[in-house]
């Protein structure tokens, strides 16, 4: 039937066919090898292209990895900065609070000092003369009223100097403490982008090298087909020289009423190349495999597959579509044979 999918039958005889598109049959054993040691050679140049592509890409993640490390490094500097800092905020704060603690208990002991000397009557200084007994008492006692006054102040300024300091060491901490965390933060958001920017690298390489190992592969395959078409090829080309009988003699300006029916499938033919436009399935009795022919409506062709249901004055001709076979039908044309 038109576009009817059937088997490609091998044959041990067959001669090259066209591989690719519109190629004339007379080139089709030449270009079905040429064509697979083409490709090969895309995929080697390819391979050569992504193993360039691989050299850059190890050496921008040999960079990562080292930027990464230095981050990394960085942040863990930062955190036992940090660590020490607030250690040493605490501390000054204590510090702080002891000389809070201090000047409030130096002030409550003034307090009750002056208190006792109000109420011993002992605060004025002309009492005082006045109520000793001797000029040196009432010298005794002034010098001592200076003193307790002198040590009292003393102890009161030093105790507020150390209040301020310890105050400004705690601000000053605190701010050394949000700087270091911010610092901190910037620091490890900064490695986790590397990080990141590490991991897509890595990715990338990677699939770079599936890509190197997937051509290597299929460079083998073509290769190994090549080789495979090209000894067909030479025998196919043997055979034909050596054909002398069977079949309609082929020749030029020959022509053959045949019933042309079209077909699409996808597979290869005896030479193990795939199939394409001109290859034509023929009663080898009738018409000898190898034979290139003009077929009117279609254009050239070679005998290059066979079939059960092809006998006698019967051909089939390949299209890539099913609605190109369906279109094509089945018609009887009056054929070439060169």
């Amino acid at each position: 039937m038109p576009g009817e999918k059937r088997k490609l039958r091998a044959w041990p005889a067959v001669v090259a066919f066209v591989l690719l598109g519109c190629l004339l049959p007379a080139q089709v054993s030449a270009d079905s090898s040429g064509s697979l040691h083409s490709r090969a050679s895309q995929l080697q140049q390819e391979n050569a292209t992504l193993s360039a592509r691989s050299r850059s890409a190890l050496l921008e993640l040999y960079a990562l990895d080292a930027h990464l490390a230095r981050e990394r490094a960085h942040v863990v500097a930062l955190r036992i900065e940090t660590a020490q800092v607030r250690a040493e905020r605490a501390a000054a704060e204590q510090r702080l609070a002891i000389a809070k603690h201090s000047l409030l208990a130096s002030q409550q002991a003034l307090a009750l000092r002056l208190q006792q000397l109000y109420e011993q009557g002992d605060s004025d200084p002309v009492a005082v003369v006045l109520g000793a007994t001797s000029v040196s008492q009432a010298i005794d006692r002034l010098d001592t009223l200076n003193r307790v006054a002198d040590v009292d102040r003393l102890v009161i300024d030093q105790t507020r100097l150390a209040r301020k300091r310890y105050r400004a060491e705690t601000r000053t901490l605190a701010a050394r403490q949000q700087a270091l965390a911010a610092l901190t933060a910037q620091a490890a958001a900064t490695a986790d982008g590397l990080a990141q920017a590490r991991a897509q690298r890595a990715s990338y390489l990677a699939g770079l090298s599936a890509r190197r190992r997937a051509n290597a592969g299929e460079i083998a395959t073509l290769e190994q087909e090549a080789q495979a078409v090209q000894a067909r090829a030479d025998q196919l080309a043997a055979a034909a020289a050596a054909r002398g009988g069977g079949g309609t003699p082929a020749g030029d300006g020959t022509s053959l009423t045949v019933v042309a029916t079209g077909y699409s499938l996808r597979g290869h033919t005896a030479t193990g190349a795939p199939v394409g436009w001109g290859v034509v399935a023929v009663d080898p009795s009738v018409i000898p495999l190898g034979t290139r022919m003009t077929i009117p409506g279609y254009g050239s062709g070679v005998a290059a597959d066979t079939g059960g249901a092809i006998v006698g004055n019967r051909i089939d001709l390949w299209f890539p579509t099913v609605a190109q076979a369906q279109a094509w039908g089945r018609r009887t044309v009056t054929i070439t044979l060169h």
